[in-house]
Order: C-alpha cells, then structure tokens, then sequence
C-alpha cells in the first residue's frame, strides 16, 4: 500500500468515513476544507508555500459496458457558473470564417499550415474546432488528436459550421467529456475560491446533462457511484439520490 503523506492523513481524518455518502452542500464544504489544509505550512528553509486554487472535480461512475459502442456516453455541455479558466482553442477553418474565429479567441486557425503544424508535434492547445468541410484534411491527424482526446467530432460539438460560435463557447469554458474504460465521466465544476453555491449549481448541471444522455442500450442502475475532489485532496462520496 502506498505512503500516505501526513498532510493527506489529516485530510482524510476531516473526511471521516470513505464510502459515508453525503449531500453535495456538505461535500463541497468538506473538499474546501481538506484543500485549505496545510496553506499555512513553510518549506524547511522557512520559504512560505504557495496556495494553489485547487481545481473540484467530479466523477460518476456509470452502469454502462464501455466495450459497447451503443452505451458510450460522450458529448460536451457548459457550465452555468463557468470552471474558472479559458481554455485554448484552434479552429480549422478558412477566409472570413477564419478571421471571425480569430476574433472569437481562437489562438490558431487555418487548415494546410495548421494540420502540419500538429503532425509535426504542436500541441499546445486544449479543443480543437473545425468546418465539416475542413475535415478531409483534419481527419489525418486522428492518431495524432484522438489519443490526446482532442480530436474534432460532431457528437462533442467541435465539428460544426457554426465555427464563431464554438469557438467562443470552448473558449469560455465549454467542456468535452468521454467516458473512460472503467465506465466513469471526470469533469471539472470550478475552483476550491468558488462559493459552495456556485459549485453545487456546476455538480446539479453535469448530473443533470449526464441523466439526460443515458444510452438506450444501458440497462439497469444508471448512476451507480458520483464522488468529489479537488486537485490535492481524498474523494468524498455525493448521495445520488439526494
């Protein structure tokens, strides 16, 4: 079993019981707590430690057969109180579509310079926009995007014609999810700085979206598990029913 650093011990013990499953209210109150441990603490040559703002994750572990391709749960949605950051996104586009996609925050755009510029190893962005006409062409970079998951598709939203307006929601925090192997979707809500409130709103929405895009084929308990952390922090079990 792995060495748990003493900060981590104490953090637990505020956590009480693991598989104690509580309301997001008290879930939220508890991940702010555990994360502001330690923010006092110095360095042995008396250097004062940085406070990091903490991102608060979610995951939900899902009764669905990843294996199956009728029971992948994928998509993209927005956050009503945002995550905290921008996020970096190119656009595969062309002429006015360009410029105005420049306008809307993009940090590249173009088609034939932008795709070699990946192929040969860039990859300093984090969502990737395109035209469905640029697609021929993108679609070569899919061993190069699809394992870093930043591959443009329909289904997340990133391959549409609408490219100003993607552009400007990925921008602002729009967010792609995918379910894993182990059936589980991981999604940031926010910032540790965030109100308890503001977070909870962030949980009930991605709950709520991840309800909504049940696959047909799943069968039985849909939402088996759903937990909470933050970047440096134990996980705290959420009632699902609650």
């Amino acid at each position: 079993m792995a060495k748990r650093s003493v900060l981590y011990t104490k953090q637990e013990k505020m956590r009480g019981d693991e598989s104690a499953a509580v309301t997001f209210d008290v879930g939220i109150a508890k991940i702010k707590e555990m994360a502001d441990v330690g923010a006092d603490r110095s360095y042995k040559n008396g250097r004062k430690r940085k406070k990091i703002d903490q991102t608060v994750e979610i995951v939900m572990h899902l009764g669905i057969d990843p294996k199956h391709a009728d029971q992948m749960v994928r998509g993209a949605l927005s956050l009503p109180k945002g995550i905290g950051k921008s996020r970096k996104v190119i656009a595969f586009c062309e002429g006015e579509m360009a410029e105005a996609a420049k306008a809307a925050g993009a940090i590249e755009v173009g088609v034939d310079e932008l795709v070699k510029k990946i192929a040969d190893g860039w990859m300093d962005f984090d969502v990737a926009i395109a035209h469905p006409s640029m697609m021929g062409k993108v679609g070569k970079l899919g061993r190069v995007l699809g394992p870093q998951g930043k591959m443009p598709t329909p289904k997340a939203g990133t391959v549409t014609p609408e490219v100003e307006t993607a552009v400007k929601e990925f921008t602002a925090g729009r967010l792609e999810y995918r379910n894993d192997d182990g059936g589980n979707i991981h999604l940031p809500i926010g910032k540790v700085s965030f109100s308890v409130e503001d977070l909870k709103e962030n949980a009930e929405a991605v709950v709520a979206h991840i309800n909504s895009v049940k696959p047909a084929a799943s069968k039985g308990h849909y939402v088996k598990r759903i937990s909470l952390s933050a970047t440096r922090t134990p996980s705290v079990t959420i009632d699902a029913a609650a």
